[in-house]
C-alpha cells in the first residue's frame, strides 16, 4: 500500500463561541498530538484538513460555512476522524459528513474536564438521524488496548465493531399483560388527548439530533407551537420587580442558597438572580397562552446576549412544589403541577419527559424527571462501593426533588462567563441516592427509538463529590450513577445522544415494573423499544 493511501484526515468541529474556541484549544491539541503518534506508530498520517488560524488563535471549524468549505478541498473517498475533545456543534460538520464517501470514525478523549465525549456523542446522535455511515472510539490516554484494538480494525477494515450483548429489542410478550395492558391505555389516552409542545427557537448548539420532524412527532399525539425566545424576552418586561422578588423569597423560605457577589462580569448577583425570576413567571404565562404541556428553551444563541441564563428558571419548572405563578389577571399558572421542560431545546427529551412525568404520576410515582449530560464516569472502590460510576451533570434544568435535602440542598452558582456574559445562577445540588429509570428517544431510519434501563444513584464521600465537580463543571447539579447490567464501553457504542434523561422510582422493584411499563407505553405510541442491561 503507497503512502499516499496510508493518510486519514483529521477534522475537529467546536464551537460557534470564539471565546469557548481559545480556551480549550490547548486540550485540542494535546489530544491531537497523541493521537497522531498513535496513527504513525500503525503506519498512519493524519493529514489535518484545516489550518490553526493565527487570528481566531484556534483550530476548530466553528461554523457551518466553514465546514463545507474544508469539505469541498477533501478527496471524499479517503479515511477521516472526527476528533473531539471538547464541546462542538455538530452542524459545523454535519453537511460535509453526509457527502463524505470514505470510512467516517468519530472520536474523543476520556476526560471529565474537556467535555469531547458530550460532543462526540452529540454529533454520534446527529450523525445516526442523518443516516450517515460511522464508527467511534473513545479514550483516556490513546494507549489502551480497546481503543488501539478498536483503531486498528477501522484503519484496516473501515468500522469498528462494539460488543452490544446488553440490548434487546421490546416485544410485548416480554412483560406481563398487566404491564402491558397499563402501558397501552395510557399510551392511547395520551394520543386521544393530544398534547402541545412549546419550542422557543428550534437547534440549540448545532444538535440536529435534538429536533423531531414533524411527521415523526405527531403519532405519539404531540405537536409543535412554535415561539421565539424573543417573545420570552417581551414577555419578563410585563413581569414586575413585586412578582421577581415573591418567586425568589419564595425559595429563600424554602432554604435555598445564592451565592451572589459585586461584580456581574464574573459573580452572580441578585439582580440577575431576580431576572431569572422573571424568565420563571414569563415562562409559564407564555405556556399557559399557548396551551403547552411542555416547554423547552434554547438557552444560547441570542437569549443568553438580552438576559440572564435560563438555567434556574428551568429547573423549577421542572419540580412538582415551585414557587406559585400568576396570570396577568391573578390566575395561578399550572397549580400543583410541574411544567417539564427540556433543557437546550431537546425535543427527543421533551417526548421522554412529558410521557414520563404523566404515567410516573397515574402510578403513583414523584414524575420529576430531567435530562442530564452523559459526561464522563471512573470507577470507584470503597468498602461499600466496588463499580464504574457515571457522572451525570446538566447546567440547571435538574429539578430540586432531585436533590439530597430538596430546596434546603440546592445551590444558584454563576454560569462560567466564557459562555454567559450577562450571568444567571444555575441549580445546583447533589442527587439523592435512589433507584432511576433511564431513558434516550432518539431517530434513526427516519423512525422514533427508545432505549430503556435502570440504574441506581449512590452516595460517594464528601470529597470525592467535590473532587468530580472540579473536574467537570462545578456549577451545575451532578447525578453519581450506576447503569444496572450496562458497562462503560457498552453504554458508549450504544447511545444516540449527549443527553440521558432520568427519573427517580421508590424501589428496584418499582423502577423495574415502571420501565417495563414505559416500554409498553412508548410502543403504542409507535417508537421502536430497546432494553437495555438488566431489566
Amino acid at each position: 500500500m503507497s503512502e499516499n493511501k496510508k493518510e486519514v484526515y483529521l477534522v475537529a468541529s467546536g464551537d460557534l463561541r470564539l471565546s469557548a474556541n481559545q480556551t480549550c484549544w490547548q486540550a485540542q491539541e494535546e489530544m491531537e498530538n497523541a493521537l497522531g503518534q498513535v496513527l504513525e506508530g500503525l503506519g498512519w498520517k493524519a493529514v489535518r484538513a484545516h489550518d490553526y488560524d493565527q487570528d481566531k488563535k484556534h483550530g476548530f471549524i466553528d461554523s457551518q460555512k466553514m465546514g463545507m468549505e474544508v469539505f469541498k478541498n477533501m478527496d471524499p473517498h479517503k479515511p477521516l476522524i472526527v476528533a473531539e475533545s471538547v464541546w462542538q456543534y455538530s452542524h459545523h460538520v454535519l453537511a460535509g459528513l453526509t457527502t463524505h464517501k470514505g470510512p467516517i470514525l468519530t472520536l474523543a478523549n476520556w476526560s471529565g474536564q474537556w467535555p469531547g465525549l458530550v460532543g462526540m456523542l452529540n454529533l454520534n446522535g446527529s450523525l445516526t438521524k442523518a443516516g450517515v455511515t460511522y464508527s467511534t472510539l473513545w479514550s483516556k490516554d490513546f494507549k489502551d488496548d480497546f481503543f488501539i484494538n478498536g483503531l486498528t480494525e477501522w484503519l484496516n477494515g473501515g468500522r469498528v465493531t462494539h460488543e452490544m450483548s446488553h440490548v434487546r429489542d421490546f416485544a410485548p410478550g416480554d412483560i406481563s399483560e398487566r404491564e402491558l395492558e397499563l402501558g397501552r391505555s395510557f399510551a392511547a389516552a395520551f394520543k386521544k388527548e393530544k398534547a402541545i409542545m412549546g419550542v422557543f427557537d428550534e437547534g440549540c448548539m448545532g444538535m440536529f439530533n435534538a429536533i423531531i420532524p414533524d411527521h415523526l412527532l405527531h403519532p405519539t399525539g404531540i405537536f409543535k407551537e412554535r415561539l421565539s425566545q424573543s417573545t420570552l424576552y417581551a414577555a419578563m418586561r410585563d413581569v414586575s420587580k413585586d412578582e421577581a422578588h415573591a418567586v425568589l423569597y419564595w425559595l429563600q423560605e424554602k432554604g435555598m442558597t445564592f451565592e451572589w457577589g459585586s461584580d456581574p462580569k464574573t459573580e452572580l448577583t441578585k439582580e440577575q438572580t431576580l431576572e431569572q425570576c422573571k424568565m420563571y413567571i414569563a415562562a409559564l404565562r407564555l405556556a399557559d397562552e399557548f396551551g403547552c404541556d411542555t416547554i423547552g428553551i434554547q438557552y444560547q444563541q441570542g437569549l443568553k446576549d438580552l438576559v440572564p441564563a435560563s438555567d434556574l428558571t428551568e429547573g423549577l419548572l421542572n419540580n412538582t412544589e415551585r414557587p406559585p405563578a400568576y396570570s396577568m389577571k391573578g390566575r395561578e399558572l399550572y397549580a400543583g403541577k410541574a411544567l417539564p421542560h427540556f433543557n437546550e431545546v431537546d425535543e427527543c427529551a421533551g417526548l421522554d419527559g412529558l410521557v414520563t412525568y404523566r404515567l410516573w404520576n397515574e402510578l403513583g410515582l414523584n414524575g420529576d424527571n430531567t435530562l442530564h449530560d452523559l459526561r464522563w464516569g471512573e470507577q470507584f472502590t470503597s468498602n461499600s462501593l466496588d463499580a464504574f460510576v457515571w457522572v451525570f451533570l446538566i447546567s440547571g434544568a435538574a429539578p430540586p426533588s432531585h436533590f439530597i435535602h430538596g430546596y434546603k440542598g440546592a445551590r444558584s452558582e454563576r454560569q462560567p462567563p466564557m459562555y454567559f456574559g450577562l450571568g444567571g445562577g444555575s441549580l445546583k445540588g447533589i442527587s439523592r441516592p435512589g433507584h432511576i429509570v433511564w431513558s434516550r428517544v432518539y431517530i434513526m431510519n427516519d423512525r422514533l427509538h427508545c432505549d430503556l434501563g435502570v440504574g441506581e444513584v449512590v452516595s460517594l464521600p464528601e470529597e470525592e463529590t467535590a473532587r468530580r465537580w472540579q473536574m467537570t463543571t462545578p456549577q451545575w447539579p451532578i447525578m453519581h450513577a450506576v447503569l444496572d447490567g450496562v458497562s462503560r464501553d457498552q453504554m458508549m457504542a450504544r447511545h444516540k445522544a449527549n443527553h440521558i434523561q432520568v427519573v427517580y422510582a421508590d424501589s428496584k422493584e418499582k423502577a423495574l415494573e415502571a420501565c417495563r411499563i414505559k416500554a409498553a407505553a412508548m410502543h403504542e405510541l409507535g417508537l421502536k423499544v430497546a432494553f437495555c442491561g438488566n431489566i
